[in-house]
């Protein structure tokens, strides 16, 4: 049996403004939208094309009103700047109670869906196979 993860669903209220967020956050690529579904992938002929799950925005009536199940890890090469520069594309730091010792960020997009942002790998972590 063959199977894999074709894309990861996100509900919103307003699915165009959060795949806007998104793809500036990402680099990513409209592939697919519609008033209720918006559809991003990564850059055509980048290592992540057809590899990586595409991202969903699927309109909802409710608003968000609790922590996210299941959501986006992001890691990047300087963990300070992406936050920074997340910031100022509307994104915000959020508390869903991690300890202060932690080495990720959470964060959430501009509807409140939680994601983190990882410490970069050191080289050698890099480097493991």
């Amino acid at each position: 049996m063959t199977i894999r993860i074709q894309c990861i669903n996100i509900d919103a209220r307003e699915p165009s403004a959060v795949a806007d967020f998104w793809e500036a956050v990402l680099g990513w690529r409209r592939t697919y939208e519609e008033p209720d579904e918006v559809v991003l992938e990564p850059p055509k002929g980048s290592p992540e094309d057809g590899l990586v799950p595409n991202l969903l925005f699927a309109r909802v009536p409710e608003r968000k009103t609790v922590k996210n199940r299941l959501h986006i890890d992001l890691r990047p090469d300087d963990q300070t700047a992406e936050v920074e520069r997340i910031e100022e594309l509307g994104g915000r730091r959020v508390s869903v109670g991690q300890g202060p010792d932690v080495t990720w960020i959470v964060m959430a997009d501009t509807e409140g869906n939680e994601f983190c942002v990882l410490r970069a790998l050191t080289p050698e972590e890099e480097a493991a196979p």
